[in-house]
């Protein structure tokens, strides 16, 4: 079969097309003709070593997200058939309930081989039905940035009508989370650097919009839409150079899902604008099994796409991750196999 391969984790440049032994399913397994695939920022990261000891950095198979199809089943396997379209779980042991330190070590793409090839055993636990109302590359989209937003707005934020919500930036989370916002009828305040960005995110349903690049102090003019209430839910994305503008936009009792560190992973945090208004602040790491499949079901029952920004084959692998890179992308950038 054919595999793309990371040779070394000192940048994109190092990944290669490289012939593998097709392999086979082992009991309790399924043997998955990979379909699609979809980059996140993670994978970048990964490219150039920034995960240090807690990743493979040579002869590793990169990305996370992938759905196909069963092409075979190991002895004992029951949960599919041949023929059936899977997506796979971001997580291959966390399928429900709290979170464990075994569960969270169960991610693929980092330490042990991920998706991107043309097939790919799987524990069964570890995928999930595919809707009809949703194609591949819909799907691969789907693992770690979608479910990371649901999770952060059904699981954590427990969204309702009428609640006021700040989501970061306008990168795979980022929309996400503004479309699942949507679903549960909330208002959503979007910030970014780009004004044609913003004005994108305002076609997808986005109600009030922030430039934080020309409004450095975009915290206390979120409070102000508010009319000094403050947001019921922050999508925090940024880090370290976010955090303080999210302290101040919060209302007394409201929730910051902390997710990502574009800006930087160490933050001065103001206790007492959290203790004294009883502010939640809530990790999100992707979520379950089980979350996964809930919100396909959403997605599906409600017709909500995820946005696609470009499809490339499998051939021009590196060159996804470049476009990954530079920024230039609006949505999910996503592999053909």
């Amino acid at each position: 079969m054919k595999v793309v391969v990371l040779e070394d984790a000192s940048g994109p440049e190092n990944l290669n097309i490289v012939e593998r032994p097709d392999p086979v399913a082992n009991p309790g397994e399924v043997l998955v003709r990979m379909k699609a695939a979809s980059l996140n920022y993670r994978d970048l990261v990964m490219t150039r070593g920034g995960y240090g000891s807690r990743q493979r950095t040579s002869d590793l198979i990169p990305l996370s997200d992938g759905a196909g199809v069963v092409v075979a089943l190991g002895e004992a396997a029951t949960r599919f058939k041949i023929g059936d379209r899977v997506t796979v779980s971001f997580f291959q042991n966390w399928i429900s309930g709290p979170a464990s330190q075994e569960k969270i070590n169960s991610d693929i793409g980092r330490d042990r081989d991920g998706v991107l090839c043309e097939l790919r055993a799987f524990n069964e636990q570890g995928l999930a039905a595919t809707p009809d109302a949703l194609s591949d590359v819909e799907a691969a989209s789907l693992p770690c940035a979608a479910l990371t937003a649901w999770s952060a707005i059904a699981v954590y934020g427990h969204t309702k009508p009428g609640d006021r919500i700040i989501v970061q930036g306008t990168g795979g989370v980022a929309l996400f989370a503004l479309q699942f916002a949507k679903l549960f009828g909330a208002e959503v305040i979007m910030t970014s650097s780009s004004d044609e960005k913003l004005a994108r995110a305002a076609a997808l349903g986005a109600d009030q919009l922030i430039n934080y690049r020309s409004d450095k102090e975009w915290g206390k003019t979120a409070l102000g839409l508010t009319a000094g209430r403050g947001v019921d839910n922050i999508i925090e994305l940024g880090g370290s150079d976010t955090l303080r503008q999210s302290l101040w936009a919060i209302r007394p009792g409201g929730i910051i899902c902390l997710i990502g560190v574009l800006s930087g992973a160490r933050a001065e945090l103001l206790i007492p604008l959290i203790g004294s208004r009883n502010v939640n602040l809530q990790g999100v790491s992707v979520g379950t099994r089980e979350g996964l499949e809930d919100m396909m079901r959403g997605m599906a029952a409600n017709g909500v796409k995820p946005v696609i920004d470009s499809v490339y084959p499998i051939e021009e692998a590196r060159a996804a991750f470049e476009h990954l890179a530079s920024g230039a992308h609006f949505g999910k950038v996503c592999i053909n196999l």
